[in-house]
């Protein structure tokens, strides 16, 4: 069995639905046997997550680790396999997760605002039609809610 030591990407790029987090030198090293490999971006870099399934796209991706001149070579399911790098995308999947709700919430606030502003100056183009149009039980409805 694998143990993941480190694993912090070294980009983070979010495209549509898709995640996409790329690795370099020192930013991911896994254990076997008590000895600790290296990740070397000789083939594989990347894992690309699906926000909306949360499952990895590319899983056919090779990593490689190197402690020495031993190699490792993992394509990306059998490290999901025998490893518990499931466990570490979690916690980076947690922390984009907590980012993009974020976010949702600032938008969704500007868009609550927005439509505030547009209701408002809507009530008085309305005002002004019921004055030009002489309606006065229209012009009554539309300035109550303004006292």
């Amino acid at each position: 069995m694998l143990s993941v030591q480190r694993m912090t990407p070294f980009y983070t790029s979010k495209e549509d639905f898709r995640l996409r987090l790329v690795f370099a030198y020192q930013y991911f090293s896994i254990v076997k046997g008590g000895e600790v490999f290296q990740f070397i971006p000789s083939e594989g870099k990347e894992i690309v997550i699906n926000m909306k399934s949360l499952q990895v796209e590319n899983l056919g991706e090779v990593f490689v680790f190197q402690r020495g001149n031993r190699f490792i070579r993992l394509p990306l399911y059998q490290l999901l396999l025998i490893s518990d790098l499931h466990m570490h995308l979690t916690i980076i999947l947690e922390g984009t997760m907590d980012i993009a709700t974020e976010m949702l919430e600032v938008v969704v606030l500007e868009a609550e605002s927005l439509i505030e502003q547009l209701e408002a100056e809507n009530r008085l183009r309305m005002i002004d039609y019921a004055l030009e149009a002489n309606d006065r039980a229209m012009f009554r409805d539309l300035t109550e809610g303004l006292q």
